[in-house]
């Protein structure tokens, strides 16, 4: 996705946030903090936004967000559970009321014929209610992967302030 319309997005969800007088945190595991740092990318945000994790490794998705280990073990850290918890897990931890979580396979490897290489589920939590999504990106590149990531959350944090 273009850069200027992603910054776009990100100011246009600060904006929202704001209004609401919303916080958000971000626990992300495939797109590495890039949804952290769309968000701080604007002017403004540190009222809104708390902090973010970065859950790479599955010790610290279970150490620090609170995931239970058994989901790891039998559905793996690509699954609906994993994510949920980890959006859960971080707002928990910072007392956001907006979160949002991600877990998938940016690729290039790591996929398999269940969970191919784009294979994202995304997590977005605001107050108690959570709402995923499983993205299918397909194998554009791990670059393109993260930024189409990247964009898709944005926009349904988006979407999800707006029904608000």
């Amino acid at each position: 996705m273009c850069g200027a319309v992603l910054k776009d997005l990100a100011r246009e969800v600060v904006s929202l946030l704001q209004e609401q007088d919303l916080t958000v945190a971000t626990a992300e595991s495939c797109t590495g903090g890039s949804i952290a740092a769309a968000i701080t990318s604007v002017a403004g945000c540190s009222s809104v936004m708390l902090g973010g994790v970065v859950a790479y490794h599955n010790d610290v998705k279970v150490n620090v967000l609170g995931v239970n280990r058994s989901f790891l073990d039998t559905l793996g850290a690509v699954s609906e559970p994993v994510v949920e918890q980890m959006a859960c897990g971080v707002s928990e931890l910072t007392g956001a009321r907006c979160a949002v979580a991600t877990s998938g396979v940016a690729g290039p490897g790591g996929g398999t014929a269940e969970k191919p290489v784009g294979t994202v589920w995304v997590a977005l939590r605001m107050d108690d209610k959570v709402e995923t999504h499983l993205l299918n990106l397909g194998d554009k590149g791990r670059e393109t992967n993260i930024d189409k990531c990247v964009s898709v959350v944005l926009g349904l944090l988006r979407d999800m302030l707006l029904r608000r």
